[in-house]
């Protein structure tokens, strides 16, 4: 009977660990940026808060269910104090299928005369609908300026479905 209990036991334990785990996820995505309106703070030179909102396309898709995203929109509030940034926003994003899922993030960035260098911070999912309904999971990103005037931002991490 203890036998036949650990058996159980163990194989109630396996499938909750299968049930919780963690995708690995990661990709790449492009944004640019919208107009940049700083508003200075008066304290002292550099010293500005800005909202932008950033279109944005991957190039290289993350994949989530079985599907591919495609783009989606950056609103971002930054707090600049010289040549640093601390960013705070979210992403909404439209996967290939029309499912849409949204991602808060957080960090810091650099620029070099008035223009972005790179940015990293973390993500976490907060809300999804259809094939990513109550998508949890988190991770990183890094993001460098191209020429252009975009960031491409590397993003990894993992995420779990109900």
């Amino acid at each position: 009977m203890r036998f036949r209990f650990a058996v159980s036991a163990l194989g109630a334990l396996a499938l909750a660990a299968t049930l919780s785990a963690q995708t690995k996820i990661s990709g790449t995505i492009q944004c640019k940026p919208g107009p940049v309106a700083p508003v200075a703070i008066g304290d002292k030179p550099g010293h500005a808060f800005a909202v932008v909102q950033s279109e944005c396309t991957w190039t290289r898709p993350i994949e989530i269910a079985g599907v591919p995203s495609k783009s989606g929109v950056d609103t971002v509030v930054t707090e600049m104090s010289g040549n640093k940034s601390s960013d705070r926003g979210y992403h909404l994003d439209t996967m290939a299928n029309g499912d849409k899922f949204t991602a808060r993030f957080q960090g810091t960035g650099t620029s070099k005369d008035g223009k972005p260098v790179s940015a990293s911070g973390t993500w976490s999912f907060i809300e999804g609908s259809g094939k990513v309904k109550g998508i949890k999971g988190k991770g990183t990103y890094k993001g460098t300026a191209n020429a252009d005037g975009t960031m491409t931002n590397e993003i990894e991490g993992e995420y779990s479905l109900p």
